[in-house]
């Protein structure tokens, strides 16, 4: 296989990886809040707000440290074990006790920062300065599949339940947490790039899959690229949409009485729709991104007006006490007659818009920090987790008009910022002839 083979291949292997473990992940996480209202146990007194503001809080601070870890193990065991820790979290849910319950919250936050800062290190080292927005598009695309899956399988399994019972509840979290190890052990198969052909350095290369010494962490280290990167500030808003999208919106929707008996079920088919504007986004401004000649702009600004729109339509749509009520939901009225099709459209936006972000956030990163990708990469995860953190600590508090309107001023600065980046990597672009986003 050539050199250029050889890293797409490893792109692909990274993308199915985190396909599996995500379909796990990523469908705990929009289902979980609803599962815990379900619990018929008094000894359980858990909220999944309160856990997924754990993760993120832990995995920001985390981030101050994984580069290290990951420098000295190297990525590939790095996302093992990370994995590992994402299924163990999974696999609490089969028989759930509140102490497990955020002990696993906190290691899973630790095993998050690990995880994400190896992924951008392998995603960078098999990227070239012409490869590198194609290759954050196809890995995009195979890890937003998840959603797709995960949730469709919830949607069969639930159809038509109205209370979620502890049987239902062990099926879907076993097969959850064997879907997650599947995806643990395929990073086992992404092999070294050729140094003599690496994009990079082969410093740098030899880093991808070999442990390194502890005498060069010094040039690996998680402040370096602080007084460089000019990406942060907008991912505080894809921190605050990450929240919205992957956890309270889909409880927002299984609250919704008016929706009919199905409305638990609903939660699947949303994360499909959401799936299916990711993959649509990834494929789009990822695969063909080589083709676009006015740089990452664009893009983000589709994202932002996208999101916009799908604001503006739930804020119709969904009644405001949604994201804090009760197991049997809620019957206020929301300011248009309810309509399943219209929540379902603003999923859809919704997952594309984030990809109009996450994908040009990539590729801009990879771009600006390929020699030093793993702390660039820990930055963008630091500042992202600790907006998640926040905005999970108070969906357990805030209606929905009130969250929605934090989404669109974090939204329209996080925009703002990074045009910003964008003409810095543009002069940079020009200064070693990169010709191609």
């Amino acid at each position: 296989m050539s050199p250029e083979g050889k890293r797409l291949s490893n792109i692909i292997i990274l993308g199915f990886g985190f396909m599996f473990m995500f379909t796990a992940f990523q469908t705990c996480g929009n289902i979980e809040q609803t599962v815990i209202k379900s619990f018929n146990s008094s000894e359980f007194h858990g909220s999944g707000y309160t856990s997924m503001s754990i993760i993120y809080g832990v995995f920001s601070a985390s981030n101050l440290i994984a580069p290290s870890v990951v420098t000295v193990i190297g990525p590939q065991l790095s996302m093992f074990f990370s994995g590992l820790l994402y299924s163990g979290y999974i696999a609490m849910f089969i028989h759930p006790y509140t102490w497990s319950f955020y002990t696993a919250s906190v290691l899973v936050g630790i095993g998050a920062a690990v995880l994400w800062t190896a992924q951008g290190n392998v995603l960078a080292i098999n990227s070239t300065d012409s490869t590198i927005g194609r290759n954050s598009g196809i890995f995009w695309a195979l890890l937003q599949f998840s959603l797709f899956f995960g949730n469709l399988y919830i949607y069969c399994a639930w159809h038509g339940h109205v209370h979620i019972t502890d049987k239902d509840r062990q099926t879907v979290f076993i097969s959850l947490t064997i879907i997650s190890l599947v995806g643990c052990f395929l990073f086992f198969l992404i092999r070294k790039p050729d140094p003599e052909s690496s994009p990079v350095n082969s410093e740098v290369t030899e880093s991808l899959l070999e442990p390194e010494s502890i005498e060069n962490l010094k040039g690996l280290t998680f402040l370096q690229p602080l007084n460089e990167a000019k990406t942060e500030n907008i991912t505080e808003s894809t921190g605050l949409e990450l929240t919205f999208y992957s956890g309270v919106y889909g409880t927002c929707i299984g609250a919704m009485t008016r929706f009919g008996q199905d409305a638990k079920s609903l939660i699947g088919i949303s994360g499909i729709s959401i799936g299916i504007g990711e993959i649509l986004g990834g494929g789009v401004f990822g695969l063909l991104n080589k083709n676009n000649r006015f740089g990452r702009n664009p893009v983000v600004l589709l994202g932002l007006i996208t999101h916009y729109v799908a604001f503006y339509l739930i804020f119709l749509n969904i009644a405001s006490d949604a994201p804090i009520a009760p197991e049997a939901g809620t019957d206020l009225e929301s300011y248009i007659s309810p309509s399943v099709g219209v929540a379902l459209l603003c999923s859809f936006l919704l997952g594309l818009g984030d990809s109009c972000f996450n994908t040009q956030l990539l590729s801009i990163i990879g771009f600006l920090f390929r020699d030093n990708s793993a702390p660039a990469f820990a930055v963008f995860k630091f500042i992202q987790s600790i907006m998640a953190a926040l905005a999970f600590y108070y969906s357990n508090y805030l209606l929905l008009h009130w969250q929605l309107l934090i989404l669109v001023i974090a939204g329209f600065l996080g925009t703002v910022t990074f045009f910003v980046a964008e003409g810095v990597a543009q002069s940079s672009r020009r200064e070693s002839d990169y010709d191609s986003i």
